[in-house]
């Protein structure tokens, strides 16, 4: 993503923002010196800040941003870093955006409990401020990312995702966490049904775009989005919609052809050779149409509510996601 195109977005609610990091930066404080210094070493690795923003623009939509906008802000980057920390050293990963990951530095003993740590400071800055609606949410989010990412890992071993499975993996494991944070800022500032659902809505709608989008990536010869080089996803056995699509429009016997090379090639020229075959048979074109018509879904939950620069904005990040490059 362009981070001045982000910046662009953000403008209503830069004061916000700059106050969402000051509270975030001291919420992950410990008298531990250790925890401490990981956490230092964790702010210093300045992330876009997506989920915190859709927290923010939420609030500002359905009504104004306060103190409980703030703790469900913190609370969902908490969470959103302990997952990355845990990611890193499930996934034996050296680097993060081209930084050496914390697993790497602290060991996976260090990283593995600095996740617990995060998540659970997370959890206790809500109970502090009395936000149940918020531990409801939030906690159904961990179930579902969790039960995402181990159905993805049995797919994987059995090569057999279809478009289905594919959507429930992609909704749990990363459009919950973003419909979540759209819903908490909306619950922080407006008692209304009917906007927590339209919020909630929104954020589903553009988390499964951003997937997809982000999928595409690995296929076009672009690094992608989340600082995975081109055919990572490949390399991993990662069977997304692209692939799906054009494993249906060939033969059985070619189909299973492909599959062993997934199961076997990592060399340059398999992954090449399956990138040829998803364009050759129009993977891309495919899922770049499901991509936009889920971000056609989260313009549409937007129509509830008034005229606004934070609803300009939200308007703004959704064609960011399906027009980036990276």
């Amino acid at each position: 993503m362009n981070s001045r195109d982000l910046s662009e977005i953000s403008k209503p609610i830069k004061t916000e923002l700059d106050k969402f990091n000051e509270i975030f930066k001291s919420s992950m404080k410990s008298k531990v010196g250790l925890v401490d210094l990981i956490a230092r070493y964790i702010i210093r690795q300045k992330g876009k800040k997506i989920r915190p923003l859709l927290v923010l623009l939420s609030a500002k939509v359905t009504g104004e941003v306060n103190e409980r906008t703030y703790r469900g802000a913190v609370l969902v980057e908490l969470l959103h870093t302990a997952t990355l920390v845990h990611d890193d050293v499930v996934d034996n990963a050296d680097k993060r955006r081209g930084i050496w990951s914390v697993n790497k530095i602290f060991k996976n003993k260090a990283a593995v409990l600095m996740g617990d740590y995060l998540l659970s400071r997370g959890l206790m800055i809500a109970v502090e401020g009395k936000d149940y609606d918020f531990l409801g949410v939030i906690t159904n989010t961990v179930k579902r990312m969790s039960e995402g990412e181990l159905l993805q890992i049995q797919k994987t071993r059995k090569l057999d995702i279809d478009e289905e499975t594919y959507f429930k993996i992609i909704s749990d494991k990363t459009a919950s966490l973003l419909e979540t944070c759209c819903q908490i800022g909306a619950l922080s500032s407006s008692d209304k049904p009917e906007y927590h659902n339209a919020m909630k809505q929104f954020g589903e709608s553009i988390g499964i775009a951003f997937q997809i989008r982000d999928d595409i990536l690995d296929y076009e010869g672009k690094t992608k989005l989340i600082g995975k080089p081109v055919g990572g996803d490949i390399k991993e056995k990662k069977i997304t919609l692209p692939l799906i699509y054009s494993l249906n429009q060939v033969s059985n016997g070619e189909a299973s052809k492909l599959r062993k090379m997934i199961k076997n090639g990592h060399s340059k020229e398999s992954v090449n050779e399956i990138i040829d075959f998803v364009r050759r048979n129009k993977g891309i074109d495919y899922a770049l149409d499901k991509a936009h018509s889920y971000s056609s879904k989260a313009i549409e939950a937007l129509k509830i509510f008034p005229d606004s620069q934070g609803k300009l904005a939200l308007e703004a990040l959704v064609e960011f996601v399906i027009d980036r490059k990276n």
